[in-house]
């Protein structure tokens, strides 16, 4: 039987010694099938999963009705978290599991993208975190205990409406300035909600992560709250267990679910939505395309793509997403109006409809936009921002070693410099889903089931 390496194994040098449990996904069978890291370990047999249904093992209640899943981001910087949760959901809502899935976001905008049935929304009212880390209302003029006492009351009173299954919760273990404290010791109390934590690959640097983590607890409330940590990656590209050194019962609670393969998202986007490309009317050649994230930050290099010189029928196209500056936005615009084969796009709800068609992409490096480029294998300059966080820089850097990217510190970006890496990508050809697993979404189904199935671990304890 062939097995794949061992994604759902996590690899902190104390469980290799004394795990109870490691599991292994099996491609042939599409089944997880278990494992020992040693032949001195004993594992129950009962602790075994293979879920050969996805909805064998639930409880009798909710195997009576659909399966009630609550995803929360917190998204106070660009669209990234929101984002990768509406795949998430896009891709439960269309599995073999019965679901109702609501979506709870830090913002409005993008929900205008097409969702299956049973997928909903709520929008808290949005925070805004600024270059420096600090956190304040983007809209309402509110101080920041007011908005963040608002937002966890409505996500309290909507967690204690919707009664989820399941909470999935996105990188931030107690929310935005801990907005999540009073809904976690509610579904604590009330024992019946499997809490699940989903990281992203690389959060910061070690020693940030080990001062930030420490300060808020964020150790002690997964090891209290939640029942699994889901790792929306590739170990072999970055392995937060090692790099982090989660104690010995976090880790134990880590499964990798694989990257997600990003292509998927095309097959979710709304077959009624016009051809973002043909709307922009340009001439035939080659697409040499420029994304900015949200665009709060990425100013610098959309204005040094825009002065560039492409290559002879070669067409640019800048997509500077909803939250660029608009005095920024009115000076692309202007640039692009004197060149017959540039564009500025401020915002389409699908930006792979666009990446699909590139021929080459110099992008910000943030989770969603990184993995869309490596999911289509593109070509790739990512310039990455190193604050707040240095976590698209370290992303960036390991995919460079594997020899999947360029990079470009963003100190170092101008327009000679994107030039003539334009020129350089034509006949770039990077093989990135023959170096890294891209299996993610085809798990969550399972995993979901997999936690559903077992106990809630982070259930108050009654004696």
């Amino acid at each position: 039987m062939l097995v794949e390496k061992q994604l759902l194994q996590n690899h902190s040098d104390t469980q290799r010694s004394s795990s109870s449990e490691v599991t292994k996904f099996d491609a042939q069978q599409n089944l997880l099938l278990p494992g020992l890291t040693s032949s001195s370990t004993n594992v129950s047999p009962s602790k075994w999963f293979q879920p050969l249904d996805p909805l064998a093992g639930q409880d009798s209640e909710i195997s009576s009705r659909k399966l009630r899943i609550a995803l929360y981001s917190h998204d106070t910087m660009g669209l990234g978290h929101k984002r990768r949760n509406l795949l998430i959901a896009q891709t439960l809502a269309c599995s073999p599991l019965q679901t109702d899935i609501l979506l709870i976001t830090g913002m409005r905008e993008g929900s205008d993208v097409q969702t299956p049935d049973g997928v909903d929304y709520v929008a808290l009212p949005a925070l805004h975190k600024g270059k420096d880390g600090q956190y304040q209302s983007r809209r309402l003029n509110l101080s920041l205990r007011e908005i963040i006492s608002l937002r966890a009351n409505i996500i309290r009173a909507t967690v204690e409406s919707f009664k989820p299954d399941v909470l999935i919760v996105d990188n931030v273990p107690r929310g935005a300035v801990r907005e999540l404290d009073l809904t976690l010791e509610y579904l604590h109390a009330q024992g019946h909600t499997r809490c699940i934590l989903g990281l992203r690959d690389v959060l910061d640097d070690p020693i940030t992560v080990k001062r930030e983590w420490k300060h808020a607890a964020n150790e002690d409330i997964i090891g209290k709250y939640y029942d699994r940590v889901w790792v929306y990656g590739d170990p072999d590209v970055y392995d937060p267990v090692k790099e982090y050194k989660f104690f010995p019962d976090i880790a134990a609670k880590v499964w990798y679910t694989g990257c997600f393969d990003q292509r998927k998202r095309l097959e979710f986007a709304s077959t009624q939505s016009p051809d973002p490309l043909a709307a922009l009317d340009l001439p035939s050649g080659r697409l040499a395309l420029c994304l900015v994230g949200g665009g709060q930050d990425g100013a610098t290099l959309a204005a040094a793509f825009a002065q560039a010189n492409l290559p002879p029928e070669t067409n640019g196209v800048i997509l500077t997403g909803p939250f660029m500056p608009q005095k920024v936005r009115q000076h692309l615009h202007r640039r692009a109006a004197e060149h017959s084969r540039l564009r500025v796009l401020e915002f389409i709800s699908e930006p792979t409809q666009l990446l699909s068609r590139a021929d080459c992409v110099i992008a910000m490096g943030g989770y969603n936009t990184t993995y869309e480029i490596l999911s289509f294998e593109k070509p790739a300059l990512i310039v990455p921002r190193v604050k707040p966080r240095r976590e698209q820089l370290i992303r960036a850097e390991r995919l460079q070693e594997l020899g999947l990217v360029d990079v470009l510190h963003p100190n170092e970006v101008n327009p000679y410099a994107l030039t003539e890496w334009i020129g350089k990508s034509i006949g770039m050809n990077p093989r990135s889903r023959e170096r890294i697993d891209f299996k993610g979404l085809e798990r969550l189904p399972q995993l979901l089931a997999a936690a559903v199935a077992a106990p809630v671990s982070s259930a108050c304890k009654v004696s």
